[in-house]
């Protein structure tokens, strides 16, 4: 009898993990062009006759998705996701044991006609965290820089002096495939060529799984890849015309620049090398007006004069993958450089610079005098990586990347004001330099358990090292004796350590109509800044640390009607970094001292977000997001009076800021051949605090406006049309004035779409517009007054040219820089 039981349980236990285990339809979903797993496609199971529903599941972040414990028979199944078309498989034959349908591709876009398809790729796809736009449609970036990329988003504008903004503040973070580049944000998409870029998401509420750094969320960045073995080589071109307006600067603007990239795929190994020079010049000019008021005595000092950049970029990468079976992937990757950014601001103070007392007209004297002034900002930089992934039977995969980073950042200042007209009369003669070295280490441990009935869930740990050295030295010359000495009050050793712990638990699922997200991270970071004069006898350790909660949630429910409504919340950290807590002066140019705030405390964010989208028939679709953005710590800059004639730039917490926005976004499409994507976002910015016992408070509406037009002449020829648009905005002491830049661009392709040629026309003037031009003004009431009208190159021509030696896709991934491109 217990011989019996004993067979019966063993025969029942077999039977009940051969259903469990091995009874399961499953496939990957991936896109069609660039081989990328589609996350959240729905997968709806229906018998195949009669046709009936009987149920859906939806990919994990794999593309992969599973039916578990079906029954013999023959099924039909349908996937969809929004922006792609739906693709049916039918009569599928389940033998009751584990049945694998491969790899499922799926075309974005809508079913037109032949010609067309190849362009009428959507512009946006909305999921349940993040926009997806596909760069592809925005021409006029063609042999530009991911800057000319994302500038034809929606939430991002950029300024006239290059400062970039997602919903109206510079606090975001950029992924490149998804890793994390702890970087400037210009610096790093300034460096990324554009033709390397296949898609952009924007995660304005990212979940746990993400560092919390960025009070505007993520830029996700994904370069152009395939799944072809083979070579692919490309080489790109770009020949800028010489400037039609030299605005007398003292030397032309020369624009120009050649990126390379070889890829090798064959079957386990994927090789890729990469090689970029640019060299991007702007001309430009500036007209200022200031005034300072001391002891009820003021001092004007108008000017105007060049304000121009050289800029040039070069670099080369090296990239292994692995894969030596479909569980594990191993990836090696080098990257390693030069760049340097070269302002130039020669200005003549007029003769009507003045003293006078501050309420009278009667001036006590005039001057005038000459001020040359050149920063050079340079970096040195070596990186590698290391990344393992390893996918388990049943699904769940564990995952672990390693990055280290060597960056030498430095670059000297020289600051002459010179007499005018005769400009050989030396008044005084500055120069400063610095040295920082900086050496960064990132270590991420993630795994992702097999999917369970309520969702997918995932768990991991980072580790960030920082040691950011700097060696600042401040010289000032001596006119009797010709020789440069160091000025004390302004030279200065800095050294900030900040280690960062953090782990994460997240949630995701989706249940009939609904979805959802939600996660929470546990951070714990220690920072220690340490000082030194220039004496080198004492030295000042300021510490400081925080153990922080950073939770996130959002929902989503899918309407009938391809309509989406969904609602967020997300908290958020911005750290600050070692330029702005380094509180030695340095000289900025003559009117001008920077430096930071020793205390400086990192900002923290909460974000509340509701938005809503909705799909429409031959590829148009809109979509609008309501948010609220409260900011703890404002980091602000600040000025105030030094002496009669500088001001003291200074970066601190001013206390507290509120946005409240709303996000618009559509793509229009009025005949077969003509498309148009806009976005708009207009938000209410509120700062409220104090500084050195000032009330600081502002309250303005601002927006900006992102049109991209695209007409398609014929299958090989496109002419498009952009326009960007920024209106005047608030700052804790001032306003930047409205900034818009028009575009043209023609393309055309030959050679079976192996040779693509781009003519630009950039800023758009003719001498009847302001455009590339905004005025910054900043003051205090019975203190000071600067106003600074910034004027750059208009009417700026650039021809790129790009071939492709074979048809096979490009697969190159390549690392970025983690931590250094941030301080540069």
């Amino acid at each position: 009898m217990k011989k019996n039981l004993k067979n019966w349980f063993l025969l029942t236990l077999f039977l009940y993990i051969n259903q469990v285990g091995f009874a399961q339809l499953t496939g990957k979903i991936l896109d069609k062009d660039d081989a990328t797993p589609l996350e959240y496609a729905t997968v709806a199971l229906y018998t195949q006759s009669p046709k009936k529903l009987i149920t859906g599941v939806i990919t994990n972040r794999n593309g992969i998705f599973i039916f578990d414990k079906l029954k013999k028979g023959t099924y039909a199944i349908e996937i969809s996701f929004i922006g792609y078309q739906p693709k049916k498989i039918e009569n599928i034959v389940f033998s009751g044991d584990k049945k694998d349908l491969g790899l499922l591709k799926l075309s974005l876009g809508n079913s037109l006609n032949e010609v067309i398809i190849a362009s009428e790729r959507a512009a946006v796809v909305s999921k349940i965290d993040k926009q997806v736009f596909d760069a592809t449609n925005f021409k006029n970036s063609q042999g530009g820089t991911g800057t000319d990329v994302i500038r034809n988003l929606p939430s991002v504008s950029v300024n006239g002096i290059g400062e970039i903004s997602v919903r109206g503040t510079t606090g975001f973070v950029v992924l490149l495939n998804g890793k994390p580049v702890q970087g400037n944000a210009a610096t790093i998409l300034n460096q990324l060529p554009a033709n390397a870029i296949a898609k952009v998401e924007v995660i304005t509420a990212p979940s746990a799984r993400y560092d919390p750094e960025g009070k505007a969320g993520i830029i996700n960045i994904f370069t152009k890849k395939g799944a072809l073995n083979g070579t692919f080589t490309q080489i790109n071109i770009r020949a800028g015309a010489p400037s039609i307006e030299g605005y007398n600067n003292s030397e032309a603007a020369i624009r120009y620049g050649v990126d390379a990239t070889f890829n090798y795929r064959k079957d386990k190994w994927n090789l890729s090398l990469g090689a970029s020079y640019q060299r991007n010049d702007l001309a430009g000019r500036r007209e200022g007006d200031v005034f300072t008021i001391i002891n009820d005595i003021k001092t004007s000092f108008p000017s105007d004069g060049e304000r121009s950049f050289d800029e040039e970029n070069y670099s080369g990468r090296f990239t292994v993958d692995y894969t030596p079976s479909k569980s594990n992937e191993f990836s090696v990757g080098f990257f390693a450089g030069k760049r340097s950014k070269d302002r130039r601001a020669d200005i003549v103070y007029f003769d009507n610079n003045a003293v006078q007392p501050a309420d009278s007209n009667d001036r006590l004297y005039t001057f005038q005098y000459f001020n040359e002034n050149l920063r050079i900002r340079k970096s040195d930089f070596a990186l590698g990586s290391f990344e393992y992934a390893h996918t388990f039977t049943n699904t769940s995969k564990f995952s672990t990347s390693f990055l280290y980073e060597y960056t030498l950042l430095g670059g000297p200042t020289t600051n002459r004001n010179l007499g005018f007209p005769d400009t050989s009369q030396i008044i005084q003669d500055e120069y400063n330099t610095n040295d920082n070295p900086l050496n960064g280490t990132l270590l991420r441990v993630d795994y992702e358990f097999a999917d369970f009935s309520f969702g997918k869930l995932e768990t991991g740990y980072q580790y960030r090292f920082l040691d950011h050295q700097g060696d600042f030295l401040y010289t000032r010359r001596n006119n009797s004796t010709g020789v440069f000495e160091t000025v004390p009050e302004f030279t200065s050793e800095i050294d900030l350590k900040r280690t960062l712990h953090s782990g994460y638990v997240n949630l995701s699922g989706k249940k009939e109509k609904w979805e959802y997200i939600a996660g929470i991270r546990l951070e714990k970071m220690d920072r220690k800044l340490t000082l030194q004069g220039a004496d080198q006898t004492n030295s000042e350790v300021i510490p400081y640390d925080y153990l922080q909660l950073f939770p996130s949630a959002t929902i989503q429910y899918n309407l009938k009607n391809k309509a989406k409504i969904k609602a967020a919340y997300s908290r958020r950290v911005q750290r600050t970094t070692t330029f702005k807590m380094n509180p030695f002066r340095e000289r900025e140019h003559s009117e001008t001292l920077e430096q930071g705030d020793k205390n400086l405390l990192p900002e923290f964010v909460d974000l509340v977000e509701i938005g809503i989208s909705k799909r429409y028939k031959k590829g148009n679709s809109v979509y609008a997001t309501a948010y609220l953005r409260n900011v703890k710590n404002l980091v602000n800059r600040v000025n105030e009076v030094f002496n009669d004639t500088i001001l003291d730039r200074i970066y601190t917490n001013v206390g507290r800021g509120k946005s409240l926005g709303l996000e618009l976004g559509a793509q229009l499409k009025p005949t077969e051949n003509w498309s148009n994507f806009i976005g708009v976002n207009v938000f209410n910015f509120d700062i409220h605090g104090a500084y050195k016992g000032d009330e600081i408070s502002s309250n303005a509406t601002q927006y900006s406006i992102n049109l991209n037009s695209t007409y398609q002449l014929n299958r090989t020829t496109s002419l498009q049309f952009t326009f960007n648009y920024l209106s005047d905005r608030v700052t804790a002491q001032g306003e930047d004035s409205r900034y818009y830049s028009p575009n043209l661009t023609l393309q055309r392709t030959f050679l079976d779409n192996r040779l693509s040629a781009t003519l630009q026309w950039q800023n758009i003037d003719l001498g009847l517009l302001d455009s590339n031009e905004q005025q910054i003004t900043t003051f205090k009431t019975g203190s000071f007054f600067t106003t600074t009208n910034y004027v750059y190159e208009v009417d700026m021509l650039t021809l790129n040219l790009s071939y492709n030696f074979n048809s096979n896709k490009n697969k190159s991934k390549f690392i970025e820089s983690e931590f250094g491109a941030k301080e540069f």
